[in-house]
């Protein structure tokens, strides 16, 4: 039949050419369906997964410790996944976990070793399980730039993106057309911060390379040790993109787990932005749960922002230092309300978020940084004295809390 066209085959059996392409359409599906059960049969047999065929991709890029791969679309890895490149030369398996899915079954993972080259159509094996390999063991200062190219901050000082989230505009601005680390705790949130920010900035002209850092799975949140447990089936359910819209493109790592250490957040120097999502934070019910004493940005190292800017956020940094981590404030008259002022400013820099809406019950709000910085300075110089401390919890720009008062 493979040395004849369907017109000779219709010709023969006196049949029309589209009821030859049925029967031949149908005839291949029952074969390739026969050819399944068979081979399903013969993996359970020798004590493999049932889906071990459809587990097996290719390499089709490496570039030093970035590799791209290629699967079944329907059978795509997920995210965080752990991988086995089978470098048959060396008589090897290399280890790899998947940080990005790009789509059309393309995924883009990350060698967890220096390996050497790896070659193009090599098999690839997705060992259905997710990879809890923390990101400070990897060769993070190599990594960066393979998946980002170079810093804004490298060749000039680099401008500011804003995302009308105040406090990461005013105490950990991001870069535009450049990186920014999310470094998550267990029960922080940091997807949800992930995907605001994805919102915020996805439809812009600059690009924004973001790594999720995520804690590893534990007994807190059973379900992500589930055998059947899926990252990218959770965020889909929870209406979240996989962070990679537009101009944004998001890398997953795992973190080491627990609070995260200067040391561990050191580690994370090659990007631009660090922005430190703390659970103590959220238990403070502060949302976003950002530190902005751990959290940084290049724009600041390299005096990027204006004068006013860097001074406020100074200031702001020296009161929450000394309520959250210094001596506190002596019982006297004067610093009962350097302490209030610092309280306002800490509620100040919460705020409802567009993707939380649905649960929250509240608009979510974009601030300007004018108007942040606005906010922050009032607060400092006492120009907000009159408002009580709750007047600030989860709300927008000063003209908002002026206008609902202590309204919670």
């Amino acid at each position: 039949m493979h040395e004849c066209s369907h017109q000779d085959i219709a010709t023969f059996l006196d049949l029309s050419v589209p009821t030859v392409n049925n029967r031949l359409h149908a005839a291949r599906k029952q074969l390739k369906q026969r050819i399944l059960t068979m081979l399903k049969d013969t993996l359970q047999a020798h004590g493999l997964p049932d889906d071990f065929a459809n587990r097996i991709g290719r390499l089709v890029e490496a570039r030093g410790s970035v590799v791209e791969a290629l699967f079944d679309p329907a059978a795509m890895p997920d995210i965080l996944a752990e991988l086995a490149v089978s470098d048959e030369t060396n008589r090897r398996a290399v280890n790899v976990h998947v940080v990005q899915r790009m789509g059309d079954g393309r995924v883009r993972g990350i060698v967890h070793s220096s390996v050497g080259a790896l070659p193009r159509g090599a098999t690839v094996f997705s060992a259905g399980r997710t990879s809890v390999a923390p990101v400070t063991s990897l060769p993070f200062d190599q990594i960066v730039p393979l998946l980002t190219g170079p810093s804004p901050l490298a060749t000039a000082q680099g401008k500011l993106a804003e995302t009308g989230i105040k406090v990461i505009d005013v105490m950990c601005p991001i870069v535009a057309g450049g990186s920014l680390a999310l470094a998550g705790e267990m029960g922080g949130g940091t997807t949800v911060v992930m995907e605001e920010i994805v919102r915020r900035l996805s439809g812009g002209r600059d690009r924004l390379s973001m790594f999720a850092i995520l804690a590893p799975p534990s007994a807190e949140w059973p379900r992500a040790l589930e055998p059947d447990y899926s990252l990218a089936a959770e965020l889909k359910e929870e209406g979240s993109s996989e962070g990679t819209v537009g101009s944004v493109q998001t890398f997953f790592f795992r973190s080491e787990g627990g609070k995260w250490t200067a040391d561990a957040l050191a580690t994370l120097y090659p990007v631009d932005t660090v922005v430190h999502i703390s659970r103590e934070r959220i238990k403070s019910k502060l949302y976003p749960g950002i530190d902005v004493l751990t959290s940084r940005s290049g724009l600041f190292e390299r005096d990027a922002v204006s004068a006013k800017h860097a001074r406020i956020a100074e200031r702001v940094k020296a009161a929450l230092t000394q309520m959250w981590v210094g001596n506190g404030f002596a019982n006297s008259d004067t610093n009962d309300v350097a302490l209030a002022r610092a309280r306002k400013l800490q509620n100040f820099f919460g705020q409802p978020f567009f993707y939380t809406e649905p649960w929250t019950k509240r608009p979510g709000s974009y601030v300007s940084l004018a108007d942040a910085l606005d906010g922050c300075r009032a607060i400092l110089d006492g120009e907000c004295d009159d408002l009580p401390v709750n007047a600030f919890y989860f709300k927008g720009s000063l003209v908002e809390i002026r206008g609902r008062g202590n309204d919670r």
